[in-house]
């Protein structure tokens, strides 16, 4: 409604300010296209600003918005990306300045496409589908290689032209499907899955030229990439050029840049492995040969020592080292067997001069009791008529005690020794 002012009666710059907030927020929120410019994401900052633009009128407005509500989008939204902002009109009395509060921020056109395609990478991604532990290796040389690609398209002629240049044995399995349009996805994923169930192919290529955005979306779609992601044979992709990256690159165990490239991944050059291995028999052979020529000296080496150069010379010098010591030891010997023969005849002489028979040799007789054979060692030791027995040095004989002769004492004998009562 209008508002009743003059010169003479005006009204505060505040209140203005707050009527035109009013009229704003009576506005609500709204949808609004245009191209973003002057984007600023301040680093740590919870709000990113930016300018949305109407090249047609040359119209700016500011748009401030959660940094949440921006990263959904971030990846496929850039400066100079045309957007539909949900938004609200908001007034800032204190400058007296119109902005947007973007609520939600939707590309337009192919960056909405694009939007989905990053939406259904990062779904397929938290699977595990991208994961590099799951990728197969590819094998050295494949007996029959699967390839699926448009009818006598520019990808097929590529692939295996260039593959029977690198390695003119190489076998294909050829499976022809449309690589575009609405039946591409269905036909597409029938040939890989008959080419994995195939038992003799060793490796799938799947190939496409280049293309637009929209050409190339079969190769994102989310059925083939499950499908590629469930097949038990190595899968290559070589869809389109280098800047082209379709979600079955992400999913496939190899990425080849181009259909060339692929060829080039999956079969071996064979002038390169014929290259190599002469280069491997050339090591070898050079290894053999210092293995021998070290050998060779070495054993040269060893001949020329005295040990083998003249062996018996060492026999013979131990052989008189042995003679000299055999001398020694009987030597040795035969003075220790001298002197022990010595030291025993010593002995012997000893023993025969103190033995009690050389005493009897002399005369002398040793009495013992018939009865117990205890020596006589004394006259008291007997009385007259003990049976007794006298030991000589040839025998002995028994004797009796007789009586004491009347002219001899009661004691000892005339020598002072022996029985004077004794007799036989």
């Amino acid at each position: 409604m209008a508002l009743n002012t003059s010169a003479d009666a005006p009204i505060p710059v505040g209140e203005v300010s707050r009527l035109i907030g009013g009229w704003i927020d009576r506005l609500g929120a709204v949808w609004v296209e245009g191209q973003i410019t002057q984007l600023s994401r301040r680093p740590g900052a919870g709000v990113v600003f930016l300018t949305l633009r109407d090249p047609s009128h040359d119209v700016s407005i500011p748009v401030t918005c959660f940094r949440g509500v921006y990263e959904q989008v971030a990846d496929v939204v850039g400066e100079g990306a045309r957007v539909v902002l949900h938004a609200r009109p908001e007034w800032y009395g204190p400058r007296g300045t119109l902005s947007l509060r973007a609520v939600e921020i939707r590309p337009v056109g192919v960056g909405e496409l694009l939007a989905r395609l990053e939406q259904l990478k990062k779904t397929l991604a938290a699977e595990g589908l991208f994961a590099l532990d799951r990728k197969r290796p590819l094998p050295f040389l494949p007996q029959l290689v699967g390839l699926v690609t448009g009818r006598a398209s520019a990808a097929e002629r590529d692939v295996r032209e260039n593959a029977r240049l690198r390695w003119p044995a190489v076998r294909f399995e050829v499976r022809n499907v449309p690589v575009q349009g609405a039946s591409a996805v269905p036909r597409v994923i029938e040939a890989v899955r008959a080419l994995d169930a195939h038992p003799e192919v060793d490796v799938i290529i799947v190939a496409r030229g280049g293309g637009s955005v929209e050409d190339l979306l079969p190769f994102s779609d989310e059925q083939l990439i499950r499908a590629v992601a469930q097949c038990r044979t190595p899968v290559v992709s070589a869809i389109g050029h280098e800047p082209d990256t379709p979600l079955l690159d992400l999913v496939a165990d190899l990425r080849a840049s181009t259909p060339t490239d692929a060829a080039k991944r999956v079969v071996p050059d064979v002038r390169e492995e014929l290259a190599r291995v002469r280069q491997v028999r050339e090591r070898a052979l050079r290894v053999v040969r210092g293995l021998l020529d070290r050998e060779e000296r070495g054993l040269a080496a060893a001949l020329s020592r005295p040990s083998l150069a003249a062996p018996y010379g060492m026999v013979d010098e131990r052989a008189a080292e042995v003679a000299d010591r055999v001398d020694r030891a009987r030597r040795s010997l035969r003075h220790a067997l001298d002197r022990a023969d010595s030291d025993l005849a010593h002995t012997l002489a000893r023993v025969v001069a103190l033995s009690p028979a050389a005493t009897l040799s002399r005369g002398y007789a040793v009495l013992q009791r018939a009865a117990d054979g205890a020596v006589v060692r004394s006259a008291q030791d007997v009385r007259p008529g003990d049976a007794l027995r006298a030991r000589v040095a040839e025998g002995g004989f028994p004797v009796r005690v007789g009586a004491p002769d009347p002219g001899e004492g009661a004691g000892a004998g005339p020598d002072g020794g022996g029985d004077p009562h004794a007799r036989p």
